[in-house]
């Protein structure tokens, strides 16, 4: 089913077209970063180790919309990625890890997100919700330590 993808006219005139695919490379990286980076700044603020001047249910409703469109990107981008080494990069164990870590990284900045608005209700944010921010954040940088092994493995990228 891979290979059959990776053989589709599109996929090979995108895969073979260094322009097209340098373009989504970066569109990719770059809305990765965006994404990861709103998050993170939020997930720093429910925390209390970053931006403690600004109300956190602020920087939430500014970031979150932000983010989500430079997630949808990030899925646009890598499935035209993916597309032209579909075959090599399906079956392979840290693509697969990536992807794993991708889906658990946006459910954790969705509750999060959904979270924000009853966490500032209290006098201060609730210890777990601290702990659970932190613990979204280290989902996301491992996804992006995943992810940066994936163009070097061999046969790969």
């Amino acid at each position: 089913m891979w290979e059959a993808l990776e053989q589709a006219q599109w996929v090979r005139t995108f895969g073979n077209t260094a322009w097209m695919y340098i373009t989504v490379s970066v569109i990719h990286y770059l809305s990765m970063f965006w994404f990861i980076g709103s998050a993170a700044l939020i997930d720093l603020r429910v925390a209390g180790v970053a931006v403690r001047r600004r109300n956190v249910t602020e920087l939430a409703d500014q970031l979150f919309p932000w983010a989500w469109i430079g997630l949808a990107l990030a899925i646009i981008s890598g499935f035209l990625m993916f597309s032209s080494y579909a075959g090599d990069w399906a079956p392979d164990p840290v693509f697969q890890i990536k992807l794993a870590l991708i889906v658990l990284g946006a459910v954790c900045t969705l509750i999060v997100q959904v979270g924000v608005p009853r966490w500032a209700q209290s006098a201060e944010i609730p210890v777990s919700a601290k702990a659970f921010a932190l613990f979204s954040l280290l989902v996301w940088i491992a996804t992006l330590l995943c992810a940066s092994e994936i163009p070097g493995r061999e046969g790969l990228g």
